[in-house]
């Protein structure tokens, strides 16, 4: 069966933290199209409407219009090969975790990439504002990536992960100039930081 799928990613930029990679996969076209009607990018959304537009596709799940899978990307992973290879690895086990067929016709945001077996593939710049199964992708992999960061405020307290989810704000660089990293922080992404500005 060919689905259409969504492809986004969230957490590319922060300083700690996994990436996370979102992918929807539709089944009904007609149902999907009146689910996302009014659907924005992830990033014009407030945080309480990402989690309203994520319960409605958890609901719609629930009732087989559709499907999504959300991999995260831990920062060693990051550190280890790049960050370009860790949204890679996540693209790769969403499409394997959602059983996508290879001739899928495939939408993907900004510069990303499917494996080369997947023959329609289309990357749009700025897709998560054009297209509305990547802004759903992309709400995904933002609800997700900022809950786990919240859990994992519990466990470094004194960072505030909870506020800023790992990004490179001033709260939280004076946060690693007072206290340090800890295994959470992508240390290749400190490295980029302390050559351009003090932290």
């Amino acid at each position: 069966m060919r689905y259409v799928v969504g492809i986004d990613e969230a957490g590319r930029g922060p300083l700690a933290g996994p990436v996370a990679v979102g992918a929807v996969k539709v089944y009904k076209s007609d149902k999907f199209n009146k689910l996302v009607r009014g659907i924005k990018d992830s990033k014009q959304l407030t945080a309480s409407e990402r989690e309203l537009w994520f319960a409605l596709a958890t609901e719609a799940r629930r009732k087989g219009e559709l499907d999504f899978k959300v991999s995260l990307v831990s920062e060693k992973i990051i550190d280890k090969h790049g960050i370009a290879y860790a949204i890679r690895v996540g693209i790769k086990r969403c499409l394997v975790g959602l059983n996508v067929t290879t001739d899928s016709q495939i939408f993907l945001d900004g510069a990303l990439k499917a494996p080369t077996e997947f023959k329609h593939q289309l990357t749009i710049i700025r897709g998560d504002e054009k297209i509305p199964i990547i802004s759903l992708a992309s709400i995904c992999a933002k609800v997700i990536r900022d809950r786990k960061m919240v859990r994992l405020a519990k466990k470094f307290p004194k960072f505030g992960f909870e506020i800023h989810k790992g990004y490179g704000t001033l709260m939280h660089r004076k946060a690693i100039k007072k206290y340090g990293s800890t295994e959470l922080h992508r240390k290749t992404f400190l490295k980029k930081l302390t050559n351009k500005v003090k932290v």
